[in-house]
């Protein structure tokens, strides 16, 4: 997760999170992506089933009923493990989690344990009733997935109709005090949209956006040709850049974020040394806070029925079962060997990012996503679109300090 605005934009400092000891329990949500102990955040799934036919689910949800899921009194024991391990925030997620009965209520619950709450959500659901409701638990934050404008996001989300009941939702959302933001998944299909969510932020007085690079998984894998190409994702990342400095200075504070391709952390640091940014070293020790890829460490997944997985999108690797052991425990289990080579990926990663100069600021990219092109975990991301010369060893980087991240 790269936080545009607030590096390129200036609107988080080292010392905003130093003031906090870089602790995930003490800081601010948005600061939360540089902590220094990486206590995860947990994706719970709480449910496989959906209300649409999204082209690049990675848990290939489809509208039925699943067997197997946590019952309530088993998600409950759940988030007590996870209150209990430090866990700083709960993304529920789906599926579409608002078509589970007692979302709300676990929702409360891990409100009332310490954690923060997080929905993940497609948006169609979310009716003025349900926007009080979601507001009365303490909610966060709710992202709604839009993945362009309306004939895009249909054809995408594979329902007509989809983008104005999300939109209703969104706007539901925000009239009852939610932070509310946006979700785009970018690929070929849609990478044309990527102004046109720039205004519709703008038209809503939406506060937030991540931009996703596609991670082939699921029905993402089928996908994989119609990623971006290096020089594509390049320009769309400069666009996205642009249009998030060009709302900063019309005095829109607006929060954008660029998710699942780490190597946008160093672009835009190069960027900025281009452009002779007195911020550029600051920013450098931003990067280094964040460390980059976090799967397995920063970040797990629970799927509704108790599976755990170094992330959402490793479906295919299973650590343990949350019905048989607690999370907190698969979680610090380092005989599970991808678990334990996912803690430190440095001395694993083959290739290009094993010389690469940013390895400490990107920590090894998507390993999920080379394993699905190249059948090698450890080969380098095809998604990275640094240039040999940008990632050689011989320049240093001002601020970044190679050394063992934190477990």
């Amino acid at each position: 997760m790269i936080g545009i605005s607030k590096l390129y934009c200036g609107t988080v400092e080292p010392g905003d999170v130093l003031r906090y000891g870089a602790d995930s329990q003490r800081l601010p949500s948005h600061l939360l992506q540089f902590s220094a102990d990486k206590k995860p955040v947990v994706v719970w799934n709480g449910t496989r089933r959906c209300n649409l036919r999204c082209v690049h689910c990675y848990s290939r949800s489809e509208n039925k009923a699943y067997p197997g899921e946590l019952t309530t009194a088993e998600a409950a024991a759940m988030l007590d493990d996870l209150a209990r391990f430090g866990v700083p925030v709960v993304l529920f997620s789906g599926g579409e989690p608002l078509i589970r009965p007692d979302l709300l209520a676990l929702m409360e619950r891990t409100v009332s344990l310490g954690m923060r709450a997080v929905l993940s959500t497609n948006g169609t659901l979310i009716s003025e009733a349900t926007a009080g409701r979601l507001k009365g638990v303490g909610l966060s934050y709710v992202g709604v997935s839009l993945d362009g404008l309306r004939e895009v996001h249909d054809r995408f989300r594979g329902v007509p109709g989809a983008f104005d009941r999300a939109i209703a939702g969104i706007r539901n959302g925000m009239r009852a005090g939610i932070k509310v933001g946006l979700r785009f998944t970018i690929t070929r299909r849609n990478a044309a949209e990527i102004d046109g969510i720039f205004d519709l932020l703008r038209e809503e007085n939406i506060p937030r956006v991540c931009f996703y690079h596609l991670v082939y998984a699921g029905r993402g894998s089928a996908l994989m040709q119609e990623d971006l190409d290096h020089e594509a994702t390049r320009r769309g990342v400069d666009r996205i850049i642009d249009r998030t400095a060009a709302l900063h200075a019309e005095g829109r504070r607006v929060e954008v974020l660029t998710v699942d391709n780490h190597a946008d952390g160093p672009h835009l640091y190069l960027r900025m040394v281009r452009e002779k940014s007195p911020r550029a070293g600051d920013v450098a020790r931003l990067l280094g806070m964040n460390r980059g890829n976090s799967s397995g460490n920063g970040i797990g997944c629970i799927s509704w029925d108790g599976a755990v997985h170094p992330d959402p999108f490793w479906r295919h690797v299973t650590l343990g079962n949350v019905r048989e052991r607690p999370f907190s425990e698969i979680w610090t289990d380092l005989t599970h060997p991808l678990l334990a080579k996912l803690k430190d990926k440095r001395p694993h990663v083959k290739g290009r990012c094993a010389t690469c100069r940013f390895l400490d600021v990107c920590g090894g990219n998507f390993r999920v996503r080379a394993e699905a092109a190249t059948g090698d975990l450890w080969a380098p991301d095809p998604a990275c679109y640094l240039t040999d010369e940008e990632i050689a060893v011989a320049a240093d980087v001002p601020g970044a300090v190679r050394g063992p991240p934190h477990a």
